[in-house]
């Protein structure tokens, strides 16, 4: 897996994949296809399980130990007193406790490297108790099963995942706004430090400005940074000490840093090791200093100084400000820009060095706005390292990525996280005016004066000489031919290239302005664009696109909204990515909250990733993680002893719904969480539910997780959190909560869920002081929801002109199945494991297959691309595509992705891409048709030009096609909650050929039985 910034670039839909389908005629869509639904994967090797010999391969591992690391440690070892710090405080690392216990994990990590004959590369003790190192496939398998190890993973890399101005729509300037009510704009978050893990930062930005470091304290500022030696120390708002550094490095010296920017670190000794530095791009210096702009944009949205002028282009937008404008900033770079073949991106290990220091140094609130091509599980040492951090009392902010609008695309799902979902704000605008009189409101910040009427002409009709129209149609570099474009406005196609590299190219062919047209549902984004741009949304984009494909075609393109109809907002942006989350089955309720992620000005960096801009409309979960980061640091202000998991009930529960493109409310918890944040409210919430180490630990044994700690396991449905989750509901449940009155008084519960009969015991909570805690249960029964579909309802306490909500979401099963894979192997053979039952009468199970794979062997470059055409037939049970290359240590990447074709359109409706070279993707009941695979070819091995890799299809019917495949007991009788033996045996299997077998239970989902097939 890799981790990116969640707002700049992601992985997405294959930029030659895309091309190739386009050039045979078809129009590409990122949509999920409604009967087409992913099966689940198995939890990762390394998180809490003893794997295999097959999954573990060499290369550098993060070793996790199960003694806590010092800023979680409460005592235990003879002779040294605890030093997790008491609530609200910094841990103290330079104590002669800490020292002592640091010997001791030091003597622990190095006794526990040796028994393999490892040598630890970095040794991590603060956030962390564990080390890195290079380890063999068995050293790290031996490591995993040996007591005291947490978990052994394999070191990944991460990567990076916008009322228009974000502190008047907030409502938190004015004398009214939230900033008065904390003594106004200078003190909004003043004594407290952000601390931002991303790509660096760019220090002459006018969002970090301050004054220059003194040497002593300040009379008048108690909370003023100062220098002692080579350290910045600054007194924070909870009366501890915040201590860092200004680290020096190219481009970067120790005078950069001020009385806002009071520290700045980078971190890169793994990615640098495993990268030559020529690789790096030539804005990327190996130092603190932001080379692509997107730390420098997340820092001034989270904390940058108020009153900032922001001019683009020549154009003056006004007046800008971070959330909290009186806080200040640290830096820690993890994140590096390079060219191929190096990814782009951050190791594990240097983010858990970073996250290490981070706590060290005394930060407040992190923000993280980073993610993965897939869910991290809650084992990743980098959400370990942050449950640490949140143990210090750190409120930690992480994005929840750019992967929407599909279902289960989250990341940062861990419940000590504030996972963020990004929503929009009153968007700037613009106006397609067509020929024909209809007219289309879009995204603009380009469009300050009517252009046109001017002739309309679509991309795909104006290809240039040795270009295809599906390149032209996307407004590819390079493609436009002037002879066709001069004068005219342009329909692009969004998609495949950047969506500014389309208006460069519409200027280069001499084009007059751009109408970009999304034709799936996606986001309408207010870019720079070289040329007077509106992007819109369908049904317009579909729609402009075709009439201008008529001969005649004119349009207008006209500033502000004139259509008459205003833009609902604030809408939760198409890319956010939703829940439910797979790490805890669907029992822990992600996204928590959202906050505005679309089209976001904020200070960058001037270099060429932003155009050599300072200042940039920017849209992703990592644009809205930081507005959450600084309402974090103004309630760390307003309250230094609070912890985070208070703040982040408190955001939670009083928190809005967004709206649906009507204007209706919408309540959809997998997009919004509990809603998006509302700062007049949240220093309000009446009561909290509040969280610590008990219950992260008790949730981590809930999944299954060995924390060596001895804490009773927990339903992670029982997790106290303001949410309700139950991903598989067995007839009944019953949750238990418990609240803290900030406010006392008297509370009654409401609750609703639609299809059950929800009780809450007892109703009427009634607090005599602040402080108090009282518990409560929900007991949940399903009478008329839909088994297999999620039912969401919202319980709210009201009590003492408080309303305190929490989201519901509820998805009864007819089976619960935690046994999604099993492979087996040889010619004949049996795997068994138990489903429970969510029905009461009969529970027919049924064995489909085997089905012999087709397979064919192929090789691909990075950036290269191979397809696969499969015709499914009306009622095949399961496809599955699978391309199998060389193993981990190979350093090899490709990833793998399907469409479905339907009247020339083709659909993604299903990707594979992670960090390896073996990926496979399953699609359960798929509709009947045209299907295309796509391998496409990420990164080669070192030393190589391509990557060989064998790809398998197969499509299990209702009959199979070689050997013999059965399960047992085919039919039962069944009471609601009763275990189900289930035993799947084949025989007359091939050992060269790789077979699939599908076992079905009664509400059409089931098990695949993946028979010899080595390597998926």
């Amino acid at each position: 897996m890799s981790r990116s910034l969640v707002g700049v670039r992601k992985r997405g839909v294959p930029r030659i994949a895309v091309a190739v389908l386009a050039a045979a005629g078809l129009v590409v869509s990122v949509a999920p296809a409604a009967s087409a639904q992913p099966v689940a994967a198995p939890a990762a090797a390394g998180e809490g399980s003893t794997a295999g010999p097959s999954q573990f391969t060499a290369g550098r591992y993060i070793v996790t130990l199960q003694k806590a690391p010092i800023a979680a440690y409460e005592g235990g070892v003879a002779k040294i007193p605890a030093t997790k710090p008491t609530a609200g405080r910094k841990v103290q690392v330079q104590s002669a406790a800490a020292r002592r216990y640091q010997q001791v994990l030091s003597h622990d990590q190095a006794s526990v490297a040796a028994s393999v004959g490892a040598k630890p590369t970095s040794h991590y003790s603060v956030a962390l108790n564990g080390f890195a190192a290079e380890l063999t496939a068995k050293q790290a398998q031996k490591l995993a099963a040996t007591p005291g190890v947490v978990a052994v993973t394999k070191d990944a890399l991460q990567t990076i995942q916008d009322d228009r101005v974000d502190y008047d729509y907030w409502k938190l300037a004015g004398s009214t706004g939230v900033w008065d009510s904390l003594g106004g704009i200078a003190k909004a978050g003043k004594g407290v430090v952000i601390g931002v893990i991303d790509t660096g930062i760019w220090p002459e930005a006018a969002s970090f400005a301050g004054a220059k470091l003194g040497t002593q304290p300040s009379a008048s500022d108690p909370y003023r940074a100062y220098r002692v030696g080579d350290q910045i120390v600054q007194k924070k708002a909870n009366g501890d000490t915040f201590t860092g550094a200004c680290e020096v490095g190219e481009n970067w010296t120790a005078n950069l840093c001020n009385t806002k920017l009071i520290s700045a670190r980078y971190f890169g000794d793994s990615f640098l090791a495993a990268n030559p530095v020529n690789l790096l791009v030539p804005d990327e210096s190996v130092s603190p200093r932001d080379g692509d702009g997107h730390g420098t944009h997340t820092a001034s949205t989270a904390g940058g100084n108020y009153g900032v002028t922001a001019t683009v282009e020549g154009r003056n937008f006004g007046k800008i400000s971070g959330v909290a404008p009186g806080a200040s900033i640290a830096a820690y770079k993890v994140l590096w820009d390079c060219v191929s073949p190096c990814t782009s991106g951050g190791l594990d290990s240097d983010i858990v060095s970073a996250v290490d220091q981070a706590v060290t140094d005394g930060v407040d609130v992190i923000n993280y706005s980073v993610g993965g091509t897939s869910e991290s599980g809650p084992g990743d040492p980098v959400q370990l390292a942050f449950l640490t951090a949140a143990s210090a009392g750190i409120f930690v902010s992480a994005a929840g990525g750019n992967s929407g609008p599909g279902a289960s695309t989250l990341d940062n799902t861990s419940p000590w996280i504030t996972t963020v979902a990004a929503s929009t704000m009153k968007p700037y605008e613009g106006t397609v005016v067509l020929g024909n009189g209809k007219k289309y409101v879009g995204a603009s910040t380009t469009v300050t004066a009517t252009v046109g009427p001017k002739p309309l002409i679509a991309g795909q009709s104006a290809a240039a000489a040795g270009q295809t129209t599906a390149v032209a149609a996307l407004c590819g570099p390079n493609s436009l031919d002037p002879a066709k474009v001069a004068g005219k406005i342009v329909e692009c196609d969004r998609g495949v290239y950047d969506r500014v590299a389309k208006s460069a190219e519409v200027k280069r062919a001499g084009g007059a302005g751009m109408i970009l047209a999304n034709l799936a549902s996606n986001s309408t984004d207010a870019d720079l664009h070289s040329v007077p741009t509106v992007h819109i949304d369908v049904p317009g984009g579909p729609e402009v696109k075709a009439y201008a494909l008529t001969a005649g075609a004119t349009a207008s393109l006209v500033p502000g909204n004139t259509t008459g109809i205003k833009t609902a907002y604030p809408q939760i942006a198409a890319f956010s990515s939703r829940g439910p989350s797979l790490a805890s089955a669907g029992n822990l309720l992600k996204p928590d909250v959202s906050a505005p992620g679309v089209g976001v000005l904020a200070a960058t960096a001037p270099v060429e990733e932003q155009q050599g801009r300072s200042f940039n409309f920017l849209s992703g979960t990592s644009m809205a993680t930081p507005h959450i980061a600084g309402l974090a640091a103004l309630y760390k202000a307003k309250n230094p002893t609070w912890g985070p998991m208070a703040i982040k009930s408190a955001l939670m529960t009083t928190a809005r719904n967004t709206r649906a493109a009507d204007g209706s409310g919408v309540t959809d918890p997998f997009a919004q969480g509990a809603g998006e944040a509302v700062p007049t409210r949240m220093f309000n919430p009446g009561l909290i539910y509040n969280s610590g180490d008990d219950d992260w630990l008790g949730y981590l044994e809930g999944l299954g997780y060995d924390t060596g700690t001895g804490a009773p396991a927990i339903d992670p449905s029982d997790y106290n959190t303001p949410s309700i989750a139950i991903g598989a509901l067995l007839g009944s449940q019953k949750i238990t909560r418990r609240v803290t009155a900030v406010t006392p008084g008297l509370y009654r519960a409401q609750i609703s869920v639609p299809g059950f009969t929800a009780k809450v015991t007892p109703s009427i909570l009634t607090f005599s002081k602040a402080g108090q805690t009282r518990p409560f249960t929900v007991t949940l029964t399903r009478t008329t929801a839909k088994v297999g579909k999620y039912a969401t309802g919202f319980l709210t306490w009201t009590g003492n002109n408080n309303t305190v909500r929490s989201p519901i979401a509820i998805q009864p099963v007819a089976v619960r199945n935690t046994t999604p894979e099993v492979s087996v192997t040889g010619t004949a053979g049996s795997a068994s494991w138990t489903v429970q039952s969510g029905v009461s009468g009969a529970f027919p199970i049924q064995a489909f297959g085997l089905a012999r794979a087709k397979v064919t062997a192929g090789s691909v470059a990075a950036d290269g691309e191979n397809t696969y055409p499969l015709t499914v037939a009306a009622g095949t049970k399961v496809v599955r595509f699978a391309a199998v290359g060389p193993d981990d240590s190979s350093g090899a990447d490709i990833d793998l992705y399907v469409y479905r074709i339907v009247n020339g359109a083709a659909t993604l409706v299903g990707v594979s891409g992670t960090s390896s070279a073996r990926e496979a993707v399953t699609l359960v009941a798929p509709a009947a048709g045209d299907y295309i695979a796509a391998v496409d070819g990420f990164a080669n091995a070192p030393g190589t030009t391509s990557t060989a890799y064998q790809f398998r299809s197969y499509a299990v019917g209702t009959t199979g096609n070689t050997g013999t495949f059965t399960v047992s007991p085919a039919n039962s009788t069944v009471r609601v909650q009763q275990s189900v033996p289930v035993t799947a045996s084949f025989s007359g299997a091939s050992t060269s050929t790789p077979a699939l077998g599908w076992v079905q239970y009664l509400d059409g989902s089931g098990t695949i039985v993946k028979v010899n097939a080595s390597g998926e």
